[in-house]
């Protein structure tokens, strides 16, 4: 596929980064030529000197025969008018731009072909803020990503001592746990003066104390899975009801606005060393969230808030080192769980595995939004793992037995490579492609079939519009099970 990235900053040369890893044809503009050149040194892809909004460098970066628009500049306003110019002068089929302000939604007039002409927006705010929210509904994962509009779940959890599930062999879960669909599609073990290892797993893989595990379930029972993987049989559920974050950034900002929805549920309180932005803040926010003036890294302003009763503590500030020193401190002071925002992704590396329970680098939240547009086939929805070296991937088979290779199949008559790991099949869910009736719905058959999670076993057969999940250990295998699921001409 060939792309054209407008925007060299952090967020471009992430989205650089992963989408050259998988053969496609990028080239990058920016107004920054040194910045390029840096990126050319270190990626296979062509820079562009100068403006987005300039047709002539458009036509330069080759817009006339590209595939897909992402405009991520710093600048909303550069995002938007480069999209409309790209429709308008070049017909680039897809564009998608980042924007920061709020207001802008998909599917809006504002955005149609009449307007800015943009297919999807992507706000990295939105993307980490509806990422810490469901840490927050679930405190014993590492991750939680969803499939099938929320119905299944990939989450990961650190195995700890004394769990129902540590020291178990994965067949040995099965029968202790029959009437739970979870499938465990992945372990990475930790091993002495070296990264974590991946470790295949099948039913004799056993679960060991320290392992990061990947499980697939449905939504209603994660809570359990992770129960039997992180907490003692004996230790009560523990929520999240204090809140702590450590700077008003945007991100900051928007959560406090989200998590003061829930009403009395939570108690947040923000600390932010500026006293303009301070007073600001409060102004903006609901009465129940408490800003404190201050910096993020005063052990006695984090000992005077009682920072050793806090459930979840919050480094969401723009710098990452101040976001890495203050999760460190509160977590020596007391506070039970971590989180550090960090834009430098050689510094989320870093810190995987250390007191910082999460590190999250901001573009991994949200790649997975761009993959699902570069990905060929009926892809629903794609989730970058393991800082983008693995990947969880939903796509839905279509056609019939003789259009499709998978349909009408069982599951071990498919060619999927010996790696790829097929976790649920969730069947039942409504076909857009489906014809509607009069009045625009689906037909009542359809509407009336409630979606089933399935583990897919060797003689399950997959069905025309099953949305089966996959996780796999290297992107690479990508390619080979989206040419498994691409329908014959004889579809169409």
């Amino acid at each position: 596929m060939k792309i054209i990235i407008l925007g060299a900053g952090r967020v471009g040369q992430s989205v650089a980064d992963s989408l050259v890893s998988e053969k496609n044809d990028i080239t990058v503009i920016d107004t920054d030529a040194e910045r390029l050149r840096e990126l050319e040194a270190r990626l296979d892809l062509r820079g562009v000197v100068g403006s987005g909004t300039d047709p002539r460098v458009l036509a330069e970066a080759g817009a006339r025969d590209t595939d897909l628009l992402i405009a991520c500049a710093a600048q909303d306003e550069t995002n938007l008018v480069c999209c409309k110019v790209a429709q308008m002068l070049f017909s680039v089929p897809t564009r998608i731009a980042r924007v920061r302000a709020e207001g802008y939604e998909d599917g809006s007039a504002l955005l149609g072909t009449n307007g800015f002409a943009v297919d999807h927006i992507l706000c990295p705010e939105d993307s980490l803020v509806r990422y810490i929210a469901k840490l927050v509904e679930y405190p014993e994962a590492l991750q939680v990503r969803e499939f099938a509009g929320g119905r299944a779940c990939l989450v990961s959890a650190r195995a700890r001592p004394g769990a129902p599930a540590v020291g178990m062999e994965i067949r040995e879960l099965r029968e202790r746990m029959p009437d739970v669909a979870v499938r465990i599609v992945a372990i990475y073990r930790r091993f002495p003066d070296e990264p974590d290892r991946f470790v295949p797993c099948d039913g004799a893989t056993r679960i060991e104390p320290g392992d990061e595990v990947f499980a697939l379930a449905g939504r209603e029972r994660i809570a359990q899975v992770l129960a039997a993987l992180h907490r003692r049989e004996d230790q009560p559920a523990r929520p999240v009801r204090r809140i702590l974050i450590a700077g008003a950034s945007r991100v900051g900002e928007r959560l406090a606005r989200l998590l003061a929805q829930e009403g009395e549920r939570f108690h947040v309180k923000i600390v932010e060393e500026d006293p303009q932005r301070c007073v600001a803040l409060a102004s903006a926010l609901p009465e129940g969230v408490l800003v404190l003036q201050g910096e993020t890294s005063d052990e006695d302003l984090l000992g005077e808030e009682g920072i050793e009763e806090v459930d979840l503590f919050l480094a969401l500030t723009d710098d990452d080192e101040n976001n890495i020193m203050s999760c460190l401190l509160a977590k020596r002071l007391g506070a039970r769980r971590v989180l550090a925002l960090i834009h430098r992704q050689s510094y989320a590396d870093l810190m995987h595995g250390t007191q910082i329970d999460i590190a999250l680098s901001p573009a991994q939240a949200m790649l997975g939004e761009l993959l699902a547009f570069v990905r060929q086939g009926d892809v629903q929805a794609v989730h970058s793992l393991r800082r983008g070296v693995a990947e969880a991937l939903e796509i839905v088979a279509r056609g019939d037995r003789k259009s499709s290779r998978v349909v009408g199949r069982r599951v071990e008559e498919l060619s999927l490579p010996r790696a790829v790991h097929m976790g649920l099949i969730v069947r039942g869910l409504p076909d857009p492609d489906a014809l509607a009736g009069e009045d625009g719905q689906a037909p009542p058959a359809q509407q009336a079939q409630e979606p089933q999670i399935i583990l897919p076993r060797s003689h399950t057969v997959i069905e025309s519009n099953d949305h089966v999940v996959f996780f796999l250990p290297n992107k690479r295998l990508v390619r080979d099970v989206e040419k498994l699921f691409r329908v014959s001409a004889t579809f169409f």
